[in-house]
């Protein structure tokens, strides 16, 4: 399985440069072969292959005075930039085909050197751990980067961030072999909510601790001052790195605790269930910032990935399910009822429900009904599940590359 392992990076300012040049070249590359497949799928032509335009937009563009300067980044990182085109179309095709699932895939858009966040890619050619704990970018140099923790394996792929705020990262692709954790009788079905978090099957309940509501008088007063500030003045640059250093504070807040939170269900639970909830058609409501403040999505997704990681079984129940109008005591399908109503008493059985918990109980029967069925996509859901053992990608949407040329080293010594 693949697992991706984050650090902190902190380049001096040559390094700076250097970077900021790999990033233009990158998107330069990356805009010039998107141009030329439009252009051909306007006129009707046949669709360019990447060799074709490898050495169209790659190697003859170094030997011309417009794009000579690109052959001042690697060439590694310029041929990563075309394959990641490569992908991007992929996945649009496959979309629009059906072969791919979930929501829809746009085709590929041009980047701008204004978006917020700049990376470039790199596999093992370009790069390579170095003993005294730096990490060698070709034709950047000698990174000095965070350690927080040991790398379990010789890394696959690199890939350098700059966020909006600043920020520098190196974002490393690993193959590791699954961490099995001993099994236990507990499951968990869980409800995600507002007011409270998430309601766990057996009554506990998690608090939302809001990060974004809690930031939000500091947001708002560098929000005013970034809108007095002339445009274009290095003033407003100021004001405007200021309000992206406070997002991304809420951003590692909520990253953190979810990923604390999921880690610690995951070791709790052999079996985790959750409601496959419509986060898209819920983003466009009135509760809008509440919804995008406790982040479903992200959270879901870990606990997803750490099941096939640590052996468990996950399963989400389909937002069709009514599990808020069944009563999990008798069956009996009450109706539906408005989001005020918290508690309700069953028309047929006559027990009271808090409103939460007789959903998270309900989630956990339907997940025990879909995994005895066999359509769990888990490790040990099914027998079919457990012998394709079911592939995690690696977070954050990026695909390790293959491993080619030289090795690199597994891990950081003296850490």
């Amino acid at each position: 399985m693949q697992l991706r392992y984050n650090y902190r990076a902190y380049p001096d300012a040559s390094q700076c440069r250097a970077l900021a040049q790999a990033f233009g070249c990158a998107r330069v590359v990356w805009n010039d072969c998107l141009r030329d497949r439009k252009e051909a799928h306007a006129a009707g032509l046949p669709y360019p292959k990447s060799a074709d335009l490898s050495r169209l937009r790659i190697t003859q563009a170094k030997r011309t005075e417009e794009r000579a300067w690109l052959a001042d980044v690697s060439a590694v990182v310029l041929q990563q930039s075309l394959r990641d085109l490569d992908a991007a179309y992929k996945n649009f095709f496959d979309s629009i085909k059906g072969r791919r699932r979930g929501r829809k895939v746009g085709p590929p858009r041009y980047k701008s050197k204004k978006d917020s966040r700049q990376s470039i890619r790199l596999n093992t050619n370009a790069f390579s751990l170095q003993g005294n704990g730096t990490v060698y970018v070709a034709k950047v140099g000698h990174l000095k980067v965070k350690w927080s923790r040991r790398l379990p394996a010789a890394p696959t792929s690199l890939t350098v961030t700059k966020d909006g705020c600043g920020r520098y990262f190196l974002s490393f692709v690993v193959d590791a072999e699954p961490d099995i954790l001993p099994e236990l009788e507990a499951d968990a079905g869980l409800d995600l909510g507002l007011s409270v978090f998430a309601v766990l099957s057996n009554g506990s309940e998690i608090d939302s601790p809001r990060f974004l509501r809690r930031a939000e008088k500091k947001l708002r007063r560098l929000q005013r001052e970034l809108s007095r500030k002339a445009k274009g003045s290095k003033n407003r640059a100021k004001a405007r790195i200021k309000v992206a250093r406070q997002h991304a504070k809420v951003t590692d807040r909520r990253r953190d605790w979810h990923h604390k939170t999921s880690t610690q269900i995951i070791r709790d639970n052999q079996a985790v269930y959750v409601e496959d909830l419509a986060v898209s058609g819920l983003g466009r409501t009135r509760l809008a910032k509440s919804v995008h403040d406790a982040g479903w999505s992200a959270f879901v997704g870990m606990l997803e990935y750490k099941a096939v990681k640590h052996g468990r079984t996950f399963a989400k129940v389909g937002r069709a399910f009514p599990s808020s109008q069944v009563c999990s005591a008798c069956g009996f399908r009450d109706g539906p009822k408005p989001l005020h109503v918290r508690e309700w008493t069953c028309g047929e059985c006559g027990t009271l429900h808090d409103r939460d918990h007789n959903a998270a109980r309900n989630v956990l029967f339907e997940g025990r009904r879909i995994v005895a069925t066999g359509r769990a996509e888990t490790l040990n859901a099914s027998w079919s599940a457990g012998k394709t053992r079911t592939k995690v990608p690696a977070q954050r949407v990026e695909a390790g590359s293959p491993r080619k040329g030289r090795t690199t080293q597994a891990g950081i010594p003296g850490l």
